[in-house]
């Protein structure tokens, strides 16, 4: 990785876009998390349903928002290391266009897709 290609600047703005995104779901789905009722007057059986499977998913998205603020921090941390933009499993450069888009990125692309 090149410093002149991927600058420190914009991997750090990159990662507050990155947190700001996920802070502003985190934010706007609070709503989600409420209690289904459970009145078959009120609403039918597959109008319940939808809305359990529609909290489920907003809960999974809130879980991964939450993840990403997590690695956005541990990435803060290690910006300054000479460790960072080299993969975790083969220690190789990360290719700077994957850091610009996911500076939280650990694996290169090879390493990354082996492990799927």
């Amino acid at each position: 990785m090149s410093d002149a290609a991927l600058s420190r600047e914009r991997l750090s703005a990159r990662l507050d876009e990155l947190e700001a995104e996920a802070r502003a779901y985190l934010d706007d789905s609070r709503s989600a998390d409420e209690a289904i009722e459970l009145d078959q007057t009120r609403q039918g059986r597959l109008s319940r349903m939808d809305a359990m499977q529609a909290q489920a998913m907003s809960r999974a998205a809130r879980n991964r928002a939450t993840q990403t603020l997590q690695r956005v921090a541990a990435t803060r941390k290690r910006l300054d290391s000479a460790d960072f933009g080299y993969c975790l499993d083969c220690e190789e450069p990360i290719a700077a266009a994957r850091l610009a888009h996911d500076p939280t990125t650990l694996r290169c692309l090879d390493c990354a897709t082996a492990r799927e």
